[in-house]
């Protein structure tokens, strides 16, 4: 049994020249086959360790950590960016989102001059269509890329004030020291947008009255349109 276990182990860790991580700050981490992993890095508000463990042969997934300027403009805010995108059907949403999001979040920033929810709902939408529109042009010569997608979960610390941002069904859990005990609290900062869960399912069904097969029960999962379980519904 442990020579079977160690066989599927080693097979696990099996190299792969995909990239996985993006980021700014001074976060030279390892990489062992299928584990990349930094222990700790810092940014202006403090410091931050994180691993990405690849599940396929092809990775669908990005994450990043910006920090410093949140703005093209000398005097505009300084903080802390972080974005996970969970991509599903193939690589090409989330690296989008990954090379783009940011940047429009720092074009955005500088027209208000601050950090807000609506800047980080500009630069989403601004993401968002940028995608549609690569879609439109690469669609006759790659009709794959319409079926591709990603879950966008966003988390900016500016001025004192963390703004969290999920469209998908990713979660953002903040883990709080209770000094009194030593305890650590997990406090969950974000809804996911999955039909799963009963009040997203009557959601859809409140926003396709007339499509009765918008959310269908397949082998025991619910799933949109019999096909896939996350929704495209925006929260903030």
């Amino acid at each position: 049994m442990l020579s079977r276990l160690m066989n599927f182990l080693r097979a696990c860790w099996r190299p792969s020249s995909d990239r996985y991580v993006h980021t700014s700050a001074d976060t030279a981490g390892r990489q062992e086959g299928l584990l990349w992993y930094k222990d700790n890095g810092q940014h202006i508000n403090g410091e931050f360790s994180m691993a990405v463990v690849q599940a396929n042969n092809l990775l669908e997934d990005q994450s990043q950590i910006e920090s410093g300027p949140l703005s093209t403009l000398e005097s505009g805010p300084y903080g802390t960016f972080i974005g996970i995108y969970d991509g599903h059907g193939g690589p090409e949403t989330s690296r989008y989102i990954n090379d783009h999001l940011f940047q429009h979040l720092k074009r955005f920033t500088s027209e208000q001059q601050s950090m807000s929810v609506d800047v980080i709902k500009k630069a989403y939408q601004a993401t968002e269509d940028g995608f549609f529109s690569l879609v439109t042009k690469q669609w006759p010569m790659k009709p794959q890329i319409a079926a591709v997608g990603s879950c966008c979960l966003v988390g900016v610390i500016s001025c004192g004030t963390l703004y969290i941002a999920n469209l998908g069904d990713s979660r953002a859990v903040l883990g709080r020291l209770v000094k009194a005990t030593g305890e650590v609290l997990a406090i969950q900062l974000s809804s996911e947008h999955n039909v799963g869960i009963e009040s997203v399912r009557q959601e859809m069904h409140s926003m396709h009255p007339d499509d009765s097969q918008i959310v269908v029960l397949k082998h025991n999962v619910w799933r949109v349109k019999g096909l896939i379980q996350v929704t495209s519904m925006w929260k903030q």
